[in-house]
Formats: structure tokens, C-alpha cells, sequence
């Protein structure tokens, strides 16, 4: 079994026979937190290393970004850092499932272009696509709408179908422009695009790689024609402004440490506890409550820091949690509860490790192919509003360049194997962050934008290597 899928099915059902606990856990509650550590290095030297080797090259990363620029470590540029990050990690946590079953969408950075490019025209033009697009551009938009629900119900995706369902409504009925329902647009136009990328990879047969590059290029012709060679849309509205760019308040920042800290902190307190109460798989005590320690004193302590006032003006106050973090904290809770804690993320770890093995246990592995690439647009959209609120504009550029490069050099980076069957979501968060800190850092160091590829590109090389490793490691010790 790989990492992900191990961990997930560590159910309560679960006996102390046949299921490690995951991180430091061990095979019985019986042993203390000496033997839960061998049995961690053990585990790492056959080639289980998670998220480990991405952690420690993040921590060298500060380290080294902190002795060159006295500028790293301030305030305003960690909370910037936060910002910088996000969009890339949105993306690459819709990459995670699409990578988890073998597969790759190359197409997803334009696809949130396409986004966003629908969603900036509709606020601009006050809900009237139809006289910004023209009549045929219009009618072939909405024919597009209509294909991917009627192939989303074919395929039984029903939340694909929704999606373009409702995107479709939104157009038609020519809403007036308000920044909630452009966002919830953006979203239904990248479900949509899913829906026609899925179908295409699991019903047609298309190889994931042919069709993902063909809609590579489609898509950034889409945005193209939507906003015109050399056009912008400026996002001049407040509250889509403030996605990427604004805080919360300071009270709602501590109340963001107790609900994310906190519960997390809790579930994992009661959660260990009642498998202990039913003599079941647990991690040691002790260890256990260290990681809950952690937890809140890093929350504690990163809050408290954003909450200080950052601004480099005596009159104007800029303190508090930037918003794209609880937009980050939701969908990589909602993430990995779906892959770690229901059917649906058991079935893909099950793809991802052996295709034809799942199709024979009965496993509807075309649906599921299906379904992931619509996760993978949907959650790419969110990617795109964000992007496009931090520059507070779209271009004909949207989504194209190096932001598919960076989402995917992101999940890699993170733990997630090019191969399948292995990575969680956390990976695109903590890859996201890699990729932000190589960037801001060497931006505080005046370096160009070519050494800032280069250096990326030896990162994800390396850790596509340490995967390679690893994975020859697992199967050598018959792990």
C-alpha cells in the first residue's frame, strides 16, 4: 500500500493486527514512543519519506533566504510570502488527484485562464457576455456549457453536471455583474472544462497527455479571444480585490487559530483517545501530545506575528491574517478529508497503485478518471481568482507561462509521485510554499526570472529523483 492510502485506511474498523498507525505509529498500542520512533526510521529507510525531504528543504530554504536578505524575515514579506504561494498551491492541491491516478492535466493553468477570463469579462461588461462575447462566440460558449453536463451525466458525474448546469444559468439569465456570483462562475466554467477533459481521458481513451496539451493550446486561444491581443480586464471591485490582497480583521484572525489550531488539535486528541478507550492502533501518548503542542504553539505564534501591524506608514495600519490563508486551510482540510476518510479518496489511491487490479474489484475506474479531472478544473478556477486578484487584472496571458509548471512542480515537490498512487494534498501546500520562498528569495536578492527557473527546475528535479529513490527503496524491502 502507499503512504496516502495506508493512512486512510487506518479506519476504526481498523484492527491492531494488520494496519501501522501513520506518522510515528506503530503495529500495537503496547509499545512506548522509543519503539514508535525506531519503527519511523525504520519506515524511512525503506523509502517511505512523505512530505519529510520537501520540509527540510523549505526550513534550508529560510535559513539561507534569512543570512542573505535582512529583508526575508519582516513581517510585511512573510505576509506576502503567504499570498505569493497561494495560487500556486490552489492549483497544484487539483493536481494532487489527477496525479494520484497515474495521469497529468497540462491543460489546467490555461483552463483557470479561461476562468478567469469569463468571470473578469462578465464583471466588466455588468453581466452582458452576450454583447461582449457576440453572438457566435456566445452560442458556442453555451454549447459548451450544455456538452459538458449532458457528458457529465452520461458518465454519471453529478457534481460536474451541476456545475455547468448552474454556469450556464448564470449566462443566460445575464445576471447583473456582482464579484460572489463572477467568483461562483468562475468555478462552474472550470467544472465544465473538466467535464470535457475527463470525458475525453476516461470514455474516448485519449491518452491524458495528448488531450491535456491539445487543451493546453485550445484554452489559451480561449482566453485570447475572450480579452483580445494586447487587451486587459481590470478587477476593480473591492471585495475581489481583497482575495488575494486583504486580511482579516485581528479578531477574526485569533478566531481562525481556534477553529483551525484548535480543532484540528481536538479531533486528534479525541480521536486518539477513543481508539485507545477500544484497545485499537494508536500513536504513543506522548507523541501524540507533542504534535498537538506544536500545532498550537506555531498557530499561536504565527498569529500573533500577522496580527502586528505591517505597515511601513504611521497612518495607515495593515495587520491580521491574509484571506487566501482560510482559503487555502478549507480546501486542504476539505482535501484531505475526501482522500483519507471517504470511498471515493480509498478508490483512487486504489487506481492510482493498480488500474487493472481496481477495475476487476469492481471499481468504476471511468467514472472516477473522470470525476478527478473536474476536480482538478474546479479547484484550478479557485487558483485563478486568486491569481487574478493579486495582480488585480486579467490578461491574454492568464493562466499560460510557468503557472501549470509551477502548480505540478508544486505537488511533486511536495511528495506527490509522478506515477501514481502515492501524495495527499498537504504536498501541493508545502510544495506551493517551496516554490513561493525560491521566488520571493531570490527576488529580495535581485536574481532574474531565469535564475529563479533554474533554480526551481533543479528543486523539482531533485525531488522527482528522491521519488524515483524512494519508490526502488519500497519495493527492494517489499514495502
Amino acid at each position: 500500500m502507499t503512504e496516502g492510502s495506508a493512512s486512510s485506511s487506518t479506519s476504526p474498523a481498523s484492527t491492531t493486527t494488520d494496519q501501522p498507525a501513520e506518522g510515528f505509529g506503530i503495529d500495537t498500542t503496547r509499545r512506548d514512543t522509543a519503539g514508535a520512533l525506531r519503527d519511523y526510521v525504520s519506515r524511512l529507510r525503506g523509502g517511505q519519506l512523505g512530505a519529510l525531504p520537501a520540509l527540510l528543504g523549505l526550513a534550508t530554504l529560510f535559513v539561507v533566504f534569512a543570512l542573505l536578505s535582512d529583508r526575508f524575515l519582516t513581517l510585511g514579506n512573510l505576509a506576502n510570502l503567504l499570498s505569493q504561494g497561494a495560487g500556486t498551491a490552489v492549483i497544484a492541491m487539483g493536481l494532487v488527484f489527477v496525479l494520484l491516478m497515474g495521469d497529468i492535466d497540462l491543460s489546467a493553468g490555461t483552463a483557470s485562464g479561461v476562468a478567469a477570463s469569463v468571470m473578469a469579462l462578465h464583471l466588466v461588461e455588468g453581466g452582458n457576455l452576450l454583447g461582449a462575447m457576440g453572438g457566435t462566440v456566445f452560442a458556442v460558449f453555451c454549447g459548451g456549457l450544455v456538452v459538458a453536463a449532458v457528458l457529465a451525466l452520461v458518465m454519471r458525474v453529478w457534481a460536474g453536471a451541476a456545475m455547468a448546469i448552474l454556469g450556464l444559468l448564470l449566462v443566460l439569465l445575464g445576471v447583473p455583474a456582482n464579484p460572489w456570483l463572477e467568483m461562483l462562475l468562475a468555478i462552474c466554467v472550470g467544472a465544465a472544462i473538466g467535464c470535457i477533459t475527463g470525458f475525453l481521458v476516461a470514455r474516448v481513451g485519449i491518452p491524458a497527455f495528448v488531450v491535456t496539451l491539445a487543451l493546453f493550446l485550445a484554452w489559451g486561444g480561449v482566453v485570447l479571444q475572450l480579452i483580445g491581443q494586447g487587451g486587459t480586464l481590470g478587477l476593480r471591485n473591492d471585495v475581489m480585490f481583497s482575495v488575494a490582497n486583504g486580511n482579516l480583521p485581528i479578531w477574526g484572525s485569533w478566531l481562525l487559530f481556534v477553529l483551525a489550531a484548535g480543532g484540528y488539535s481536538a479531533l486528534l486528541l479525541i480521536r486518539h483517545f477513543n481508539r485507545l478507550r477500544h484497545d485499537l492502533v494508536a500513536q504513543p501518548t506522548p507523541l501524540v501530545l507533542t504534535r498537538v503542542g506544536a500545532v498550537l504553539a506555531l498557530g499561536a505564534s504565527a498569529t500573533w506575528l500577522l496580527t502586528i501591524n505591517r505597515s511601513n506608514s504611521e497612518t495607515i495600519q495593515i495587520a491580521g491574517v491574509p484571506y487566501v490563508v482560510p482559503i487555502v486551510l478549507v480546501l486542504l482540510v476539505l482535501g484531505t478529508f475526501v482522500l483519507d476518510r471517504t470511498r471515493y479518496g480509498r478508490h483512487l489511491y486504489a487506481i492510482g497503485g493498480n488500474r487493472e487490479a481496481a477495475r476487476r474489484a469492481g471499481i468504476d475506474v471511468a467514472k472516477l478518471r473522470m470525476s478527478v479531472f473536474v476536480v482538478c478544473s474546479t479547484v484550478a478556477a479557485v487558483g485563478a481568482i486568486i491569481y487574478s486578484s493579486k495582480v488585480g487584472s486579467v490578461d491574454p496571458q492568464a493562466g499560460g507561462g510557468n503557472t501549470l509548471l509551477f502548480a505540478v512542480g508544486a505537488a511533486v515537490i511536495g511528495g506527490t509521485s509522478l506515477f501514481g498512487g502515492k501524495g495527499r494534498v498537504r504536498d501541493a501546500v508545502i510544495g506551493g510554499a517551496v516554490i513561493a520562498t525560491i521566488d520571493n528569495g531570490l527576488g529580495l536578492l535581485g536574481q532574474s526570472a531565469a535564475m529563479v527557473s533554474i533554480v526551481t527546475g533543479l528543486v523539482l528535479l531533485l525531488a522527482a529523483s528522491v521519488d524515483a529513490v524512494s519508490r526502488r527503496r519500497a519495493a527492494a524491502v517489499g514495502r
